[in-house]
């Protein structure tokens, strides 16, 4: 199985690209009109740009292949990624909420609505555009930086939709408290957001293993190679950043030459390789007959 890494840094630049242009769309918007709401937005942006960069230096350090100090790669770096762009959401959202709620206890009409929504508008919709890239690459290439940055703009869009409908009901209806009410939502929303980057980092660096059904599968495979003779046990698995990882003690009779039980584990990781061909799969031979085989039995799970 290849191991060559697909280069995702042109998606963080599209990224990058995306969040400057929605920076200046969505700050003009709020220059205009006045708005918290669409300041509060603007503002996600910024999180945008710099969550964007982050995740250019995280994709550029993940990409690096194994070395003497890390001889596992570097995958990892990528829960880093995410990690740190849920708390920068953490740290907007914060600011959000305290500036929506000062300009709840102090509402201010709102001017040139219109233009300022066309414009957000037109913000959300590059917000979308990108999304949507970032989340097909990032489930194509089992990508935890690309998912979480096209959920952060995903959010954004949906933030930015309910900026829009918020400060146009202001509009439509005179009623200013509207426009710090919608900016509050949009701080709250973020703080969701920001909890669930935070979350599945974490789960990655604590190896998290592979989907249920994926194990379940794996154990299958094993079960069809079992027999008088063979056993397994030990299976493990691990997600690591775009690399996943699968472990299993091959239990053969004594007697077999090193070649013989070499020849049969070689042809069931290339069985499940031809199924998961993004699997990096590690045997380790053991005599049936040998007591201290079972010793790692405890590793079963």
């Amino acid at each position: 199985m290849s191991s060559t890494r697909v280069d995702l840094t042109k998606f963080a630049w599209l990224s990058i690209a995306a969040a400057l242009v929605t920076i200046a769309l969505k700050a003009g918007a709020w220059l205009l009109t006045g708005s918290v709401g669409l300041l509060s937005d603007a503002a996600e942006s910024v999180v945008n740009l710099v969550a964007a960069v982050v995740a250019l230096i995280a994709l550029r350090v993940a990409a690096k292949p194994a070395d003497k100090n890390h001889h596992f790669g570097h995958s990892k770096a990528e829960y880093f990624s995410s990690a740190i762009e849920g708390v920068m959401i953490f740290v907007a959202a914060a600011v959000i909420v305290v500036i929506a709620i000062r300009r709840l206890l102090e509402p201010q009409p709102l001017e040139q609505v219109g233009i300022g929504l066309a414009i957000s508008v037109v913000a959300a919709l590059v917000n979308g555009a990108v999304a949507m890239v970032l989340l097909r690459a990032g489930r194509r290439h089992n990508s935890i930086t690309l998912r979480a940055d096209g959920n952060h703009l995903m959010t954004d869009l949906i933030t930015s939709v309910g900026v829009v409908v918020g400060v146009g009901l202001v509009a439509l209806t005179g009623w200013i408290w509207l426009d710090p009410v919608v900016a509050l939502l949009v701080g709250i929303n973020i703080l969701w957001t920001g909890w669930r980057l935070v979350s599945e980092s974490t789960s990655g660096l604590m190896d998290e293993a592979l989907p249920k059904e994926t194990n379940q599968r794996l154990r299958e495979i094993l079960a069809e190679h079992s027999s008088g003779h063979v056993k397994f046990h030990a299976m493990r698995t691990r997600v690591s950043g775009a690399r996943a990882f699968m472990e299993m003690h091959m239990l053969v009779p004594g007697e077999w030459s090193v070649k013989r039980g070499h020849d049969q584990l070689e042809d069931l990781v290339d069985e499940i390789r031809s199924e998961f061909p993004d699997l990096y799969v590690t045997g380790h031979l053991e005599p049936v007959e040998d007591p201290r085989s079972y010793e790692d039995e405890f590793l079963d799970i």
